[in-house]
């Protein structure tokens, strides 16, 4: 129901777009514009803004198991080669092969089982644009928590007694409710 929609707000948006093709340049594998980049235009959205909110960075994950890729500093040379085409944009690229062992879990199969293990079903997204500049989107966990501005933890998360006090943390370290009044946050009590 929601995905109709969130393509038709992204190809709407010329930026967001731009940012697509751009991303699209590096020829990853399995790659994809994610997080904040589409929470944020989906709150936006429901809150109704008529201003883009200010993006924190802009997450390009991809799944590349080459020796040559998975190190950090082959991110930072992608990070660079995105900077080199939009210079005042703040990129952050991650090999989701290696950022398994961030959390301490089992190795990612691929971009969108990673993108599956993020800490809240609503920044649980990804966009990503083909040859063609067909859009697709990836919600593991669907994109209704998004659209509902209900932030909760994703099952990986959830009653893991060493990931839940990483998201409580980010819950606090962000305080999204300043810029989105309408959320929602999860409260453990509902899960008891």
């Amino acid at each position: 129901m929601y995905e109709q929609e969130l393509k038709g707000l992204i190809e709407r948006d010329e930026w967001m777009i731009d940012i697509l093709q751009t991303v699209r340049r590096l020829e990853l594998h399995d790659w994809w514009v994610c997080a904040g980049f589409v929470r944020t235009k989906v709150w936006d959205s429901v809150h109704m803004f008529s201003k883009r909110t200010t993006l924190a960075d802009i997450d390009v994950i991809h799944f590349d198991r080459r020796t040559e890729r998975i190190s950090e500093g082959a991110d930072h040379e992608l990070e660079d080669r995105l900077r080199s085409i939009h210079p005042n944009l703040p990129w952050s690229v991650k090999n989701q092969v290696r950022m398994h062992d961030r959390n301490g879990v089992k190795p990612y199969l691929s971009s969108i089982d990673a993108m599956s293990k993020f800490p809240e079903t609503a920044t649980a997204l990804g966009v990503t644009l083909d040859k063609d500049d067909k859009l697709s989107i990836a919600a593991p966990h669907g994109l209704l928590d998004a659209f509902q501005l209900y932030v909760k933890p994703t099952p990986a998360f959830l009653g893991n007694q060493k990931l839940m006090p990483i998201y409580e943390a980010r819950i606090a370290k962000k305080e999204w409710h300043k810029t989105w009044p309408r959320l929602t946050y999860w409260e453990a009590s509902e899960y008891k």
